[in-house]
């Protein structure tokens, strides 16, 4: 039942601009690891590259999952969601003119997850009561709050086994984003997740994981426990405002 993720000296980017440099990390079974760094510095696409949606031009991105080694460099984006992976994009991505349970329905199109669909409903509903509430409600009409907790819904209605989750406070206010990483850990529990997250929120991040790495123009600058990168005088200059 073990999953990993190993990636190693990947590059990647967009045309001629080389984004990610020989970015190297790992997630263990059951970890939640976060991905720190602030604006352009490759967070999200290390994500796209995970997903098959930006191709890298070097490098590897392996999963491992019940013994089955996958080559994620090799798949297509629907190939690599079909696996158990599943991608909560930045920016949320809903359907704005459709209702909750719709775009709920929507993260249940692989065959595995329509056969639990119903286990997911109930799922999602108990991590976020709210969505219950409103379940006719069109996502566009609700606060970014609450179309996040949809965003991270839709997700779990894939049946994943990874989770990979890019920026999730973003442009929500800090006590929302206190409730969101709150939900996120709830959510690892409830469905035995191993997630990747990518976050700004030094803080609010630190609350869920198990180890973190701060990539900085595109290279892994830092990486450690908690208790490590907290002890990081990059970290303390990035996110605390202090040198060592």
């Amino acid at each position: 039942m073990a999953i990993e993720i190993a990636v190693e000296g990947l590059c990647a980017g967009y045309g001629q601009v080389n984004v990610l440099r020989e970015v190297s990390l790992r997630v263990a079974d059951a970890e939640t690891v976060v991905l720190l760094g602030t604006n352009g510095n490759g967070k999200s696409t290390l994500m796209k590259s995970l997903m098959g949606i930006v191709r890298p031009t070097s490098g590897r991105i392996e999963v491992t999952i019940d013994d089955q080694k996958l080559d994620l460099m090799r798949m297509s984006t629907e190939e690599i969601v079909d696996h158990g992976i599943s991608l909560v994009p930045e920016g949320r991505h809903l359907f704005p003119k459709l209702t909750v349970a719709a775009n709920l329905k929507l993260g249940a199109y692989r065959g595995a997850a329509r056969a639990e669909a119903e286990r997911s409903f109930e799922q999602v509903f108990e991590v976020f009561p709210r969505l219950k509430e409103r379940h006719n409600q069109l996502a566009g009409s609700m606060s970014g709050g609450e179309q996040q907790m949809l965003a991270l819904g839709r997700a779990l209605m894939a049946r994943p086994r990874v989770l990979l989750i890019d920026e999730p406070s973003t442009g929500l206010a800090p006590i929302l984003v206190r409730h969101v990483i709150d939900q996120i850990r709830e959510l690892k529990r409830l469905a035995g997740l191993t997630v990747l997250m990518a976050e700004q929120n030094f803080t609010q991040a630190m609350r869920v994981a198990d180890r973190g790495y701060l990539i900085v123009h595109g290279e892994i600058a830092v990486q450690g426990t908690t208790e490590e990168l907290y002890g990081s005088d990059l970290v303390k200059q990035y996110y605390l405002g202090r040198q060592g």
